[in-house]
């Protein structure tokens, strides 16, 4: 489907472009969507969530986006696998891949206590199960001994250039796990800039994936694998992947 399709309209264009992709939803996880759209629009009215509201928009920018990382990565959609999604905001792509991949175990984490509220209200709402929300930030948590190195993958969206993401994200991936890193048109020279952190923090690219949503906007999804562990001096502390990245 072109960029016509999703221009002119709206649920249908969502349903054909996930299914061309070889993503199917049935109709309580379509049902799931469209009350997280109701809640998104009525909670931004007072706490500042995404600056995009309009339907068609949610449903390409936030929701189709976030569901990429399933079309791309097939690991995901196999058994009982586990993510954590770092500055998840409004909940994206967390909450968006566990409506579409309920054995999908997630666990969101932002800095905002508004924002951890309202995604706490999403999770309640829609009763989604296996979903761990936490508020605090990335550099505290992941020298926490209960989360550090135990999830099968990480992830985040619009949060750091690479370098500075993987120190967010890479010390709570284990070996053998997956940093997945979504990325607009800058994503190879980020990765590029990025190399020296990924290899200091027990990472090696696996493979990468250019594409466009179907509004022509680029993406580009990186498999980071997790070859080693993060040498424990990992994350700095709040404030310094982002001033001094490696």
């Amino acid at each position: 489907m072109g960029p016509i399709g999703w221009h002119l309209l709206n649920q249908a264009a969502f349903i054909d472009s996930l299914e061309q992709a070889g993503l199917s939803l049935s109709k309580a996880q379509l049902a799931a969507f469209d009350r997280y759209f109701h809640l998104l629009v009525a909670t931004n009215r007072s706490v500042n969530l995404t600056a995009i509201t309009e339907k068609e928009a949610v449903y390409l920018k936030h929701f189709y986006d976030s569901l990429t990382l399933a079309t791309k990565v097939p690991a995901l959609r196999e058994g009982s696998a586990s993510l954590i999604d770092i500055g998840s905001g409004a909940g994206f792509p967390a909450l968006p891949l566990k409506i579409a991949l309920p054995n999908l175990s997630v666990t969101l984490v932002d800095s905002l206590n508004k924002r951890v509220n309202f995604l706490k209200q999403v999770v309640a709402e829609l009763g989604l199960t296996d979903v761990t929300i936490i508020h605090g930030r990335a550099e505290d948590l992941g020298k926490d001994n209960q989360l550090r190195e135990k999830y099968d993958f990480a992830t985040a969206r619009a949060v750091a250039k690479t370098a500075v993401l993987a120190e967010y994200t890479l010390p709570f991936v284990h070996v053998g796990g997956q940093l997945l890193v979504m990325k607009g048109s800058a994503g190879e020279a980020e990765l590029v800039a990025g190399k020296q952190a990924l290899q200091t923090l027990g990472g090696q690219l696996r493979d990468s994936f250019s594409f466009t949503l179907p509004n022509g906007d680029p993406r580009v999804i990186q498999v980071i694998d997790k070859v080693q562990k993060t040498p424990k001096r990992y994350p700095r502390q709040a404030g310094t992947p982002s001033k001094k990245p490696l």
